[in-house]
């Protein structure tokens, strides 16, 4: 796991040394990998499918403005980093057989409470791990989760709106707008655990639903939710309390874990 603890500025074209180091790396980056396709992109960089041409392993390289960068991580193995005149250039596991979990859920329409379960399951242990490391996530959301569809494992990527974990409330938002909870719209403040426990039942409705559990510019004061009669009142219950209205009403990560609808789990 790798930390940056201060923004540095893009850095302009220097002569001498700098340059001489700028343009190895280059090269370094086009001599060991070459280039694929687009796989996403969003605020915080773009990422490529790439392929290392040692052994021909598929890699993910991420390129990152340099003063987009206070402090990152990836729960996903990083091989190798670059430093370039105005990028970071991550190189990054990718497993062959993988799929975001956006399109995981839109292949299939909505996953069955079984299989959601095991990967909500380990979306959990990685939230946990970043809890424990001091690190808070802030963009849980399907396009975030990484699936292997040879073993079924999930794990969270991109760490751009990533911030240190405080005890105190945070007054600024970094993320996406549809998962913030509603203290933030109504107030202008959150707390990093209930914030989390909010965008986890999001994703929860997500997974076993196919869509998101509230329309955009919805009144939170209202407090609708609506859910499939499909669902069992264990899976009901667990989104119905992570989306509770009041943050203090929501459940913490360990009562996550220990709720019923959690339970006898098969992990691959």
């Amino acid at each position: 796991m790798l930390h940056r603890s201060a923004a540095r500025p893009s850095a302009p074209r220097l002569p001498g040394r700098i340059a001489k180091s700028e343009r190895k790396a280059q090269e370094a980056l086009q001599e060991r990998y070459r280039l694929g396709s687009l796989l996403g992109c969003g605020g915080f960089g773009s990422v490529f499918a790439a392929t290392r041409l040692s052994d021909g392993a598929p890699v993910a390289i991420k390129k990152v403005p340099r003063n987009r960068i206070w402090h990152w991580s990836e729960l996903i193995q990083l091989l190798e980093w670059l430093e370039l005149p105005s990028d970071i250039v991550m190189v990054l596991e990718r497993p062959e057989q993988s799929q975001d979990l956006l399109h995981f859920i839109r292949a299939r329409g909505f996953l069955r409470e079984e299989v959601a379960r095991q990967l909500f399951r380990q979306v959990l242990e990685a939230v946990r791990h970043c809890t424990s490391c001091g690190v808070l996530h802030r963009d849980i959301k399907p396009e975030n989760i990484l699936v292997d569809l040879a073993t079924g494992q999930a794990k969270l990527i991109d760490f751009g709106c990533g911030t240190y974990l405080q005890e105190t409330a945070y007054t600024h938002f970094a993320g996406t707008p549809l998962y913030s909870p509603p203290e933030w719209t109504r107030f202008g403040w959150y707390h990093g655990e209930p914030a989390t426990i909010w965008s986890l039942g999001i994703l929860l409705h997500e997974m076993v639903c196919g869509k998101m559990p509230f329309r955009r510019g919805w009144n939170f004061s209202w407090g609708l939710l609506s859910l499939p009669q499909r669902l069992s009142p264990e899976c009901q219950n667990l989104i119905g309390w992570c989306l509770s209205m009041h943050p203090l009403a929501r459940p913490s990560l360990e009562e996550v874990f220990c709720h019923p609808w959690m339970q006898d789990i098969d992990l691959p």
